[in-house]
Parts: structure tokens; C-alpha cells; sequence
């Protein structure tokens, strides 16, 4: 009887385990660990200080936070590969965050986030791609086409 119980108790925790694990949507940017509350993307290694002026963390995805800061940012690229396949997976891989309550829709290859607000366009793995606060995806011809300029000048490759 006591085996009965050790076993189903050894189940049910399993089950819980597996299902607190929050999975990366298919609409996030390929590399994302946290979803902000004003419904950005953050992409970082850590969730120290993830979000910062984006009301805090609204779920994360990386890997569970450690006290041993030498673990986590070794944990983080571990699940990179992980979160990359399930984007690739999923039928729609489309990049997109803003920092509004809407995520903005599209994205994806040769498609960069423009920012409206300050007429500059950001390429896929910037830090900045598909999370300002106003902005569009659009080819990078099309940006330049209509006057946008790109990040510190470097044009996407």
C-alpha cells in the first residue's frame, strides 16, 4: 500500500514538473527565454533583470533561475537549440513583439522591425527587433525605400 502511494505521489509530481514548464509560442522571435507584461519578448540569459521597463516578467521560458550565477547563463544556451526547433516546428515562425498588449504580427526572413517613432530599422537578432514600442516589419528595401535608416548604421546582411 505504501509502494501505491509512493508511486502515484512520484507520477502526480512528475505531471505537475512537466506541465509548470511554460513553452515558447510559435509567434516569438527564435531565441526568446521571457515574455514580458506589456507583451514584448526579452531574449536574454538570465532573468535578472529581464523585462526592465517592460512592467516585469510576465512568464519565462529559459532555463529555471539558479543562485549560482555561473550555471544560469550555462543552462540558457543548453535550452537555445530547444526553443529554435519548436519555432522551426511550428507552421507559422513568425517574430513579433511590440511593447504594446498586442504582439505585432510578422516578421521572418529578409524582414526587418522597423521603429516608426524613430524613423530607424532594426535586423533580425538585434536586440530591438520586433520591441518598440511603435513599429512595422517590412523589407529592408522597403525601409530604406521610405526613408527609415538602419541601427548605427549597419545594414542588415
Amino acid at each position: 500500500m505504501k509502494k501505491l502511494i509512493l508511486s502515484m505521489a512520484a507520477v502526480a509530481s512528475l505531471f505537475a514538473a512537466s506541465a509548470s514548464y511554460a513553452q515558447v509560442p510559435a509567434s516569438a522571435p527564435s531565441g526568446t527565454t521571457g515574455l514580458c507584461k506589456d507583451g514584448s519578448f526579452y531574449s536574454g540569459a538570465t532573468k535578472k533583470g529581464a523585462c526592465k521597463g517592460h512592467k516585469g516578467v510576465q512568464t519565462w521560458y529559459g532555463a529555471a533561475s539558479t543562485a549560482g550565477a555561473a550555471s544560469a547563463p550555462a543552462a540558457a544556451p543548453a535550452m537555445a537549440p530547444a526553443a529554435a526547433s519548436s519555432a522551426k516546428a511550428a507552421p507559422s515562425k513568425a517574430p513579433a513583439a511590440a511593447s504594446t498588449a498586442q504582439a505585432a504580427p510578422g516578421g521572418g526572413p529578409g524582414q526587418v522591425w522597423v521603429n516608426t517613432s524613430t524613423k530607424v530599422y532594426h535586423c533580425p537578432g538585434d536586440k530591438y527587433y520586433g520591441k518598440t514600442k511603435h513599429g512595422s516589419y517590412m523589407s529592408e528595401a522597403d525601409a530604406k525605400t521610405k526613408g527609415y535608416r538602419a541601427d548605427a548604421g549597419k545594414a542588415c546582411q
